[in-house]
């Protein structure tokens, strides 16, 4: 099980009182990542390292290396434009450390906030293209 050298930081992620150490449950997992908890299964099913914790009646306990391992998942989909493919795999080579440090090839971040006007211009294109 291969992961990266660099954890996401989840300090300040969770504002509850619990230990940085503390077992987390599913919910406070997905409101810290601002993640619906269905996508956080599913991600459990895609991702074979994200293993939480399941006590009885099936309820999860996510250790902190679980939820750093969610924050660079959610990092690398979200935010870098992974694929769930090239994500897993990026974290199983342990090539998925911070941004600047990420493998030569892999996806670059997302682009700007600046490439939006093109990108509508190109969306407006497409509509008027295919309403003729």
């Amino acid at each position: 099980m291969a992961q990266s050298d660099h954890p996401e930081p989840v300090e300040g992620r969770f504002d509850d009182g619990k230990d940085a150490g503390a077992l987390r449950t599913i919910g406070e997992v997905a409101a810290g990542f601002d993640i619906r908890q269905h996508v956080l299964r599913y991600w459990e099913q895609q991702f074979p390292m994200l293993r939480p914790l399941k006590r009885s009646g099936g309820r999860r306990y996510y250790r902190p290396e679980d939820v750093a391992l969610v924050g660079t998942i959610d990092r690398l989909i979200n935010r870098e434009g992974y694929t769930l493919k090239g994500a897993r795999q990026a974290i199983e080579k342990g090539s998925a450390g911070a941004p600047a440090e990420r493998a030569p090839g892999t996806a670059s971040p997302s682009p700007g906030p600046d490439i939006r006007p093109q990108l509508l211009a190109i969306r407006a294109r497409l509509a008027a293209a295919l309403a003729a």
